[in-house]
């Protein structure tokens, strides 16, 4: 099996206004997933440089982020990140430009792990929900259009409060959510903005939210994660 996640860290700052990226890597290694997808994982300013020092995720860290090769203060783009195991295998990645009034942006990766090879992409949506629904659009005809087929999760903060309608409506006709739970606000979590989905060519063993004390500190969202194995086709 798979196990992935997803998170917002909130630019590193927690709860108690500091930022303090250790914390964000030692919630990481208590989710201790295969790929993890970051949501606002860059300053807001300046450089806009990520959060997490690269030698801190070499050094107390599992993980290695996917190089899309935009910014070089940044791992990701528009503060997205894809995080993998040190010991997986990049196929591919690009970055994939949303339809917005400010800077938006996903990313894709498509990683083989032992657990089979999957394509990930992590993104952060606008508040605006027609905004969404274009931006979802435009995530799926990115996936509709490659020439290469994997087996697919989509994760990340999706800013959809209404389960039945909107984007998430749209990413439903193709894709199937894991059923994690609220994750936003960590001191009281009451909302699921943040979502992993899958093709069909995968199922969801389990799925939760992350809820230790760690987690509750380090960012008005709350880390969800879900185990995934190949869906067996069944032959006549």
């Amino acid at each position: 099996m798979i196990k992935v996640a997803s998170y917002n860290i909130h630019k590193g700052i927690g709860l108690d206004r500091r930022r303090n990226p250790e914390r964000v890597v030692e919630v990481l290694r208590e989710i201790d997933a295969d790929v993890i997808a970051l949501q606002e994982a860059d300053r807001r300013f300046g450089a806009k440089a990520c959060v997490l020092p690269h030698h801190l995720l070499e050094e107390h860290s599992d993980w290695v982020p996917v190089d899309f090769g935009l910014r070089s203060l940044s791992m990701g783009w528009h503060g997205n990140v894809i995080l993998v195991r040190k010991s997986a295998e990049i196929l591919g990645c690009t970055a994939i430009h949303l339809p917005a009034l400010e800077p938006r942006g996903a990313v894709m990766a498509d990683v083989r792990l032992p657990g089979g090879t999957i394509r990930v992409l992590g993104m952060h949506l606008d508040l605006s929900g027609l905004w969404r629904r274009k931006q979802a659009a435009a995530v799926m005809t990115h996936v509709d259009t490659c020439a290469d087929r994997h087996p697919t999760v989509m994760m990340g903060d999706l800013n959809e409060w209404s389960a039945g309608s909107g984007c998430l409506r749209d990413f439903g006709r193709d894709y199937a959510f894991a059923e994690t739970g609220p994750s936003f606000h960590s001191r009281r979590a009451i909302a699921r903005l943040d979502r992993i989905m899958v093709s069909r060519e995968l199922g969801v063993v389990e799925c939760g939210v992350h809820t230790s004390p760690a987690a509750r500190k380090a960012s008005d969202h709350l880390p969800i994660w879900a185990m995934l194995e190949p869906m067996v086709e069944e032959t006549a």
